[in-house]
């Protein structure tokens, strides 16, 4: 491969692979059916509260619950789950798709305005939701607000309301799942699961994801590694997160290995002694999230750690060599977008490339289109079976707007692609200032930041110049921080002065938003008042 861009097809389609198109060419209640006939009494999931449920205890769980959510809404429904990463959420997931309705996904650290967004433009009507966790959080007045556009549903109050005929019923279903489930099941092109887009650049839009799509991402990735039954998954990523919930919940479940559900990532002191107590073997993180891990832990915390993928945000340099030096453990960088499922590629033991996220998943091609200013790289494309079927947007809340069929989805990040197939991501569209006539990469420019003051977390911004068209602004919580460095650091290193910003905001910390990702409204709207 070359990085040429233009009309140029890189990877390979979906017919020209291996992968078997039979298993995600089912629903996805129908392959959690088909994962009990492997050792369904082995651990599947598992919590804080270290009570291990197995496929066999999690389809009679779901069925039960279900029967009663059922009788609450309609098949076909999206109905709003807002959960944090516990045994319960696998119940209520599975409990949904298994009469049919399509669980969408709150992201409950958002803020009421891009929830309500959330609700309104997927046409929820129901959430369901905890009461123990809404105190937890303190999400009391949110969720009093939110009861004035849908209808609240408390799991402990459902479970105190099961009858005995519920179940019974509930329990003739695990044990026939394929002759029930008939009643109730969807098209593998149907919507399985509503997700939402971050916000990090506006209100969030919800992506629709089919059981073809989110199967064929967990075949795309089984197809590059092999998990054994021992493996054990160390999931911190919420399941309103697309990677927490594919790769983190739904991957372990259907290749028969187990996931372990903590609910926050932000516990830093907390999180890495459980991954030793857990015996945890594949782990996945945001860079944000494994730098705090990492400087929390004791030496031996992971040394059971066999494989990480890393998504979401870039990974830096400085992350790589703590975990390296202090745990002997490599981190694999990977990409991905809600709108592919989420997993477009990946390094891996025996593929690996530093600074690249590694080559496309089999099945999945992409293009590059120029861009004007822009001699390296291109706006990135991609195409493939985990490629979303639409999305749920404001200008018609609740109707599932459809992509062509097979058609291209634009990322809006700037790629290249290299001779061996690898993929280097240089930035957002979005993410580009056009200064003095000249586009300029505000992640490079981040990438400054961080090689002068690597301990700290760095972000820029453009705001509007009068004379310049844009100015950079770097919003950071280092103390040292200072022009006159990144001057000094851009004479030594070649770096065009243009792309240094001459105003330095300075915060105690930068906001974050729940999925690891950083708040670039919220860092923006620092830039333009400070």
């Amino acid at each position: 491969m070359s990085g040429t861009i233009g009309d140029r097809v890189y990877g390979v389609p979906p017919e020209k692979t291996d992968l078997d198109r039979r298993l995600y060419q089912r629903s996805l209640f129908d392959a959690f059916i088909d994962s009990l006939d492997v050792n369904p009494d082995a651990p599947a999931i598992e919590d804080q509260q270290r009570e291990p449920i197995s496929r066999r205890r999690l389809m009679l769980a779901s069925c039960v619950l279900g029967r009663r959510l059922a009788a609450l809404t309609r098949k076909g429904e999206n109905v709003g789950v807002m959960l944090p990463n516990v045994n319960g959420v696998a119940v209520t997931l599975f409990a949904l798709t298994a009469y049919g309705r399509t669980p969408a996904l709150i992201n409950f650290s958002a803020g009421y305005k891009n929830i309500e967004a959330a609700v309104i433009v997927a046409g929820i009507k129901t959430v369901v939701t905890s009461e123990l966790f809404i105190k937890t959080l303190k999400l009391e007045e949110l969720v009093e607000r939110l009861s004035e556009k849908v209808r609240i549903v408390y799991l402990e109050k459902v479970r105190k309301e099961l009858t005995l005929v519920d179940k019974v019923i509930g329990a003739a279903y695990a044990k026939l799942p394929r002759v029930f489930h008939g009643l109730y099941r969807r098209k593998p092109d149907d919507v399985a699961a509503v997700l939402f887009t971050s916000g990090t650049e506006g209100l969030p839009k919800g992506v629709a994801l089919s059981s073809a799509n989110l199967l064929a991402n967990i075949g795309q990735v089984t197809h590059l590694y092999t998990f054994v039954p021992g493996d054990v998954m160390f999931n911190a990523l919420p399941v309103f997160h697309s990677y927490g919930l594919t790769a983190g919940l739904l991957l372990p479940l259907i290749a028969n290995f187990r996931s372990f559900l903590y609910p926050s990532p932000l516990h830093y002191k907390q999180i890495p002694a459980l991954v030793r107590e857990t015996g945890s073997s594949v782990l996945i993180a945001t860079d944000t999230f494994a730098g705090g891990w990492a400087r929390s832990a004791e030496d031996e915390d992971f040394k059971g750690v066999k494989l990480t993928i890393l998504g979401a945000e870039r990974v830096k340099d400085q992350t790589r060599a703590l975990w390296m030096d202090r745990f002997g453990v490599v981190l694999n960088e990977g990409y991905g977008a809600t709108e592919c499922a989420p997993v477009v590629c990946c390094n891996y033991p025996g593929a690996f490339k530093p600074g690249s996220v590694g080559c496309l998943l089999p099945g999945m091609e992409a293009r590059l289109e120029p861009i004007q200013g822009l001699d390296d790289g291109g706006r990135l494309f991609l195409r493939g079976p985990n490629v979303m079927i639409g999305y749920f947007k404001a200008d018609q809340p609740g109707v599932l707007q459809r992509g062509e069929p097979g058609g291209w989805y634009d990322t809006g990040d700037i790629a290249v692609i290299d001779e061996q197939g690898f993929l280097f991501i240089r930035g957002r569209a979005k993410r580009f200032a056009k200064i003095g006539g000249e586009m300029v990469s505000l992640a490079a420019v981040e990438a400054y930041a961080a090689a002068l003051w690597p301990e700290t977390s760095h972000a820029v911004v453009s705001v509007p110049d009068a004379r310049k068209g844009e100015a950079l602004v770097l919003v950071t919580d280092s103390g040292e921080a200072s022009v006159d460095a990144l001057l000094a650091y851009a004479q030594a290193h070649g770096v065009p002065e243009l792309s240094i910003p001459r105003k330095i905001v300075k915060t105690y910390s930068l906001p974050v938003l729940g999925t690891g990702k950083m708040d670039l409204v919220a860092i923006e709207l620092m830039a333009r008042s400070t």
